[in-house]
């Protein structure tokens, strides 16, 4: 929690304050996706660690950490997904007609996960699980409901950006995407980030499509859950590790905290004379 708070505060500060002091063609996906991993870290993970400590979370904030934590997957998702495309076309964020495009993408990924993360609010589907040491969705409502409310949101949500990542980020890797940038722009970091996401996000991935599996409603194994939200919150550790593996970024953070620590220091005073005889 305080690495993922801490460092993506850090992110957004360089990003936002310092970025002219690094190339960055494709900023409103990072933002967008640096944004949801702070709120990650200071909402979600931090309601469960207090979960853990105090033995469960209540009801209304209970619902209130469920509806945030589908939102923030379902933005993470999208602005990777957004990042890919924008890569793999070329165009940069910086044209007016295709940032209010981007604008609109990364707000309809938001909108999204707040739709999708309302409707087990509103049916009341909403419990603290000790496993995954948060509030989830529990099915006891029927099979039928479970199956329609996985398959419409992997459907929509999910799988449209599952495929866009895997497959622009595949004609970029061997050479048929229209990115023109250097190694030393900040969208070289794409693969670790795709590949970072994929790796931490699968076990939840399994975890909800394991119900469907499941005609008594039972829910998916203890560890798998657990496994999910550790993977899910180490997620939002690593990416900023992963922006600072460029080196124009790197320097920049470098230079913010190299500027903020001589503002930190007093100005010199004269305190003496010192008159040496020759």
């Amino acid at each position: 929690m305080v690495l993922g708070v801490l460092g993506n505060a850090l992110v957004l500060i360089v990003k936002i304050g310092c970025r002219k002091q690094f190339q960055c063609v494709y900023w409103l996906p990072f933002v967008s996706l640096t944004l949801s991993d702070f709120c990650c870290a200071v909402l979600i993970i931090s309601s469960s660690l207090f979960a853990v400590l105090t033995g469960g979370q209540k009801s209304p904030w209970c619902e209130v950490v469920s509806l945030f934590k589908f939102t923030f997957i379902t933005s993470s998702i999208g602005s990777v997904a957004i990042l890919t495309v924008q890569r793999f076309v070329g165009l940069a964020s910086t044209q007016r007609r295709l940032s209010v495009v981007m604008v609109i993408a990364c707000l309809a990924s938001w909108l999204m996960g707040a739709t999708f993360g309302m409707v087990p609010v509103i049916y009341n589907w909403v419990r603290y699980d000790p496993a995954e040491m948060l509030c989830a969705v529990f099915w006891e409502s029927g099979y039928s409901d479970m199956l329609a409310y996985i398959l419409c949101t992997f459907s929509i949500s999910f799988f449209p950006a599952l495929l866009l990542i895997l497959i622009c980020s595949f004609l970029t890797s061997v050479g048929y995407g229209k990115n023109c940038t250097s190694q030393l722009d900040l969208s070289s970091v794409t693969p670790l980030l795709v590949g970072s996401y994929l790796l931490c996000y699968t076990p939840f991935t399994v975890s909800e499509l394991f119900l469907l599996g499941r005609l008594d409603l039972s829910p998916s194994p203890d560890w798998l859950r657990t496994l999910s939200s550790v993977m899910a919150y180490l997620d939002c550790t690593l990416n900023p590790i992963i922006y600072c593996t460029n080196q124009g970024f790197r320097e920049a953070v470098l230079a913010l905290l190299w500027a903020t620590r001589k503002s930190c220091l007093p100005d010199p005073v004269l305190t003496s004379i010192k008159k040496i005889d020759i």
